[in-house]
């Protein structure tokens, strides 16, 4: 006797069906409004926005911001805030200069001090909050001001500079044609050929993929601009460290938030966190991990704005939490939590530097680049609310 399945064969859908399936409002947005942005300020700066020079200066710019906002979108996601990312920054910054200008520590050694004292500072966040109860706001605003009292303290008001040139180039270095020509070329080797290994195992799986012309052409439209791009940024001096820094970890961190199960794992408790203690995760592990791999990633933006500066300063990181913050709600990420992606952050990252990077252009007052930049987060949260129906 023959045994007929149980399950009913999905219909076949058009492909505009299909197409509307895929489309996601807050992502698709966020890149027309950049493209929006760039084309008004090339207009008012009478060109001068899109010139490579500045286009080079635009992608440095927005590597702090965009190394802050890959942990601020983990932590948010997870239903938590990071109130001390800035401090953090000017914290780790400020000790990889005293290490190095009144202690001569070699490079090398002052980064991982560096690194290994933001590990510690998540830890620390990380206890009050996963296993003793307290609030993240309340925790990480506590080390906002702690962390900046202790800047204080230890550069004693000064600003402690030169950086040895080992540590400076961190931040002013360029990648060289040939060697950038070869990272490019596995970039898009390897967006092409995940994109189609994702599709192939969607389809194995009977997920709903989008149509194969759809996704040739879309590949082609991305591996069109890492293209245009990288023309550009070799119209000048080439590919800046920072930017190679920042793709590197765009690439670890949207493997981890994507394909691992700590990621997924996160990701449920930004959804239900009781729901997710009771299938067996263990939230307060997971809690703790989220806010040192912020701390870490806030150091390592701290050595790149001391890099940047050459120096430390008492004010460095100064605001730079909530240009963080406004990075991952413009791309996307969801303050209810259990909604976001790195990509998504540093579009928004890039969307803060553009802002930034034009108004400056056109010297614009300072009061009115905060209205502004207020305004915008406003009203990526305001797309945020109206997209999730």
């Amino acid at each position: 006797m023959s045994t007929q399945s149980t399950t009913a064969p999905v219909p076949e859908q058009s492909f505009w069906k299909r197409l509307s399936l895929r489309f996601d409002a807050r992502s698709y947005t966020m890149i027309l409004a950049l493209v929006v942005i760039w084309l008004i300020f090339t207009v008012l700066t009478e060109g001068r926005f899109l010139i490579p020079r500045n286009l080079s200066n635009l992608s440095r710019q927005m590597s702090i911001t965009a190394v802050l906002a890959i942990g601020m979108v983990m932590v948010i996601v997870a239903t938590h805030i990071d109130l001390s990312v800035g401090s953090v920054l000017g914290l780790t910054g400020g000790i990889a200069a005293v290490l190095q200008v009144w202690y001569h520590w070699e490079t090398p050694w002052v980064i991982l001090a560096a690194v290994a004292l933001g590990a510690l500072i998540g830890a620390w966040h990380g206890f009050w909050v996963a296993y003793q109860k307290v609030p993240a706001f309340i925790v990480t605003l506590a080390g906002y001001m702690a962390y900046r009292g202790i800047l204080l303290g230890v550069l004693k008001g000064l600003t402690v500079a030169p950086m040895f040139p080992s540590f400076k180039i961190i931040s002013s270095g360029y990648l060289d044609l040939l060697p950038g020509v070869i990272l490019v070329t596995v970039s898009i080797l390897a967006l092409v050929i995940g994109r189609f290994r994702s599709r192939a195992a969607k389809l194995r799986y009977g997920f709903q993929v989008r149509p194969l012309v759809l996704e040739i052409l879309q590949v082609l439209f991305y591996c069109a601009l890492i293209i245009l791009a990288t023309y550009t940024l070799y119209q000048y001096e080439g590919i800046p460290y920072p930017v190679i820094l920042v793709l590197i970890l765009t690439l670890i961190f949207a493997f981890i938030t994507n394909n691992t199960k700590f990621g997924r794992q996160v990701y449920a408790m930004g959804g239900n966190v009781e729901a997710a203690r009771l299938s067996g995760i263990n939230v307060r592990r997971r809690t703790m991990v989220v806010f040192i791999l912020a701390s870490v990633l806030a150091s390592i933006a701290g050595v790149l704005t001391t890099a940047r500066l050459n120096a430390a300063t008492i004010t460095a990181g100064t605001g730079a939490e909530m240009d963080a913050i406004a990075s991952c709600v413009i791309g996307g990420t969801s303050l209810m939590g259990g909604v976001g992606n790195i990509p998504g952050a540093i579009i928004g990252a890039l969307v803060m530097a553009s802002l930034d990077n034009g108004m400056s252009m056109m010297n614009t007052e300072a009061f009115w680049q905060f209205i502004i930049k207020g305004f915008i987060l406003l009203l990526a949260v305001w797309v945020d609310i109206k997209t999730k129906k």
